[in-house]
């Protein structure tokens, strides 16, 4: 049976020419799979590679834009392509759904249809970062401004699971993101949230400095969203930034320019792994169902590889191996 992946044409800055040339890419690309695409009609009927794809069409009146507030989207926007989506997430007619929207309203559809895993607080934004030896798994990116001690426990707990599965590892490393690596750093809910972890079954490196978080000293880096949104969007400005200054370095008239040929390869790899399309969106962890988010800014390469980790989520379970190890916890 494939799997059904239901996607969000109206999330994106660029909806939905984004998402459509996105599914365009990814059905060339994996087999398998059966896209449902949500949307606008009026706005799509100018898209007929939907129809030559055999892509299935929902058409959803309700847009929901970057400036409406979560329960705004919630209270209003019942008819919209996030709310319908996650409505047939719910119903188990989709395995998995993709939006680039709105990432409070796609938390609060979640949280609000499909309901939190029993034994957790809040569910977290997880995504990955490149570092030397490969990816870390960077966990709160955004879904919680504000935490509690036992919010980042928690997100401990998530990262690891999924760090199981991504990087086949059976105890991976668990690192609190902090200011310094002294058991009593930062403020007190860090402070707490340290005790926790490492009074845990979870293999706790302990603190991580910002300068850290590249070099793959852990497998799982944990701290709160507003941090960790903060270093994405870093990230991405850095990538970009490098990516700008390459470009410039090969048209310059250096006298070395010779040696930009010989460098080039290892440059474009570089600037490959720190590109975020590479890993297309992020996982909405702890609700009961699979629910991939990505960034507004995306572009159909993104959405391309945010359907690869949509594939992904489904052939390895991860929600229902959350699920699991959650209902042992006290």
């Amino acid at each position: 049976m494939p799997i059904r992946i239901g996607i969000d044409l109206m999330g994106s800055d660029n909806a939905p020419q984004t998402e459509v040339f996105g599914i365009c890419h990814a059905i060339s690309e994996f087999t398998d799979v059966k896209i449902i695409a949500l949307g606008k009609e009026e706005l799509i009927k100018n898209f007929p590679q939907l129809n030559n794809l055999a892509v299935e069409f929902i058409n959803a009146p309700d847009v929901i834009t970057m400036n409406d507030s979560a329960i705004e989207a919630l209270r209003q926007k019942r008819n919209s392509s996030v709310a319908l989506g996650i409505k047939l997430l719910k119903e188990k007619t989709l395995d998995v759904f993709l939006s680039m929207g709105n990432t409070g309203a796609i938390m609060a559809y979640a949280i609000s249809e499909l309901g939190t895993i029993p034994n957790l607080d809040r569910p977290a934004l997880a995504s990955l970062f490149p570092t030397p030896k490969g990816s870390s798994v960077v966990i709160d990116i955004g879904a919680n401004v504000t935490v509690k001690p036992i919010n980042l426990y928690q997100f401990g707990i998530l990262g690891s699971i999924v760090a199981q599965y991504i990087f086949n590892k059976a105890q991976p490393g668990v690192g609190l993101l902090n200011i310094g690596t002294e058991e009593n750093k930062g403020p007190e809910i860090y402070e707490s949230a340290y005790k926790l972890l490492k009074n845990s079954k979870l293999n706790f490196i302990g603190n991580l400095e910002g300068y850290d978080i590249l070099k793959g000293k852990c497998d799982v880096i944990v701290c709160d969203g507003f941090v960790g949104n903060i270093i994405l969007k870093f990230g991405e400005g850095v990538a970009e930034t490098l990516s700008e200054l390459y470009k410039e370095y090969l048209i310059s008239k250096s006298k070395y320019r010779w040696r930009r040929w010989v460098s080039k390869p290892v440059l474009l790899e570089f600037l490959s792994r720190m590109n975020y399309e590479e890993y297309g969106g992020a996982l909405l962890l702890g609700v009961k169902g699979a629910v991939i988010v990505g960034h507004g800014r995306s572009s159909p390469i993104a959405v391309k590889n945010a359907i690869r980790t949509a594939i992904s989520v489904v052939k390895t379970n991860i929600t229902e191996r959350i699920a699991q190890e959650f209902s042992k916890l006290n």
